[in-house]
């Protein structure tokens, strides 16, 4: 497994941010506030994989692109950046040596905290 750091997602962060599409809860609120698979599996239907891909920081090249296991460390609701999510992925990207990911996560929490 060959996790990186998915650019297009931490781009389309931060423009949600940017525009206010932004959910500030607590930290621990992301195991409440994630989508369901059964919300994933609707967006996907609707949106597309490449919509669902720009939601995740994390992407694993060696995975079918059309399949859930090629995303990981998501960071909002398919419509808003949630903080309590960014500070979780931002924590599991450091426990697994994920540390270009967990950066980005920083900063993105940076912006976050900004406004």
């Amino acid at each position: 497994m060959s996790i990186r750091l998915n650019e297009t997602a931490l781009r389309h962060a931060r423009t949600l941010v940017r525009e206010g599409d932004l959910v500030q809860d607590e930290r621990d609120a992301w195991s409440e506030d994630a989508p369901t698979a059964d919300e994933e599996n609707a967006f996907i239907e609707r949106e597309g994989w490449t919509e669902f891909r720009h939601w995740h920081l994390g992407i694993d090249d060696d995975a079918d692109e059309e399949t859930k296991a090629a995303y990981s460390f998501p960071y909002g609701d398919f419509r808003r950046v949630h903080r309590c999510a960014v500070i979780s992925l931002e924590s599991r990207a450091g426990q697994h040596d994920h540390d270009e990911i967990r950066d980005a996560a920083k900063r993105l929490l940076s912006l976050i905290d900004e406004g």
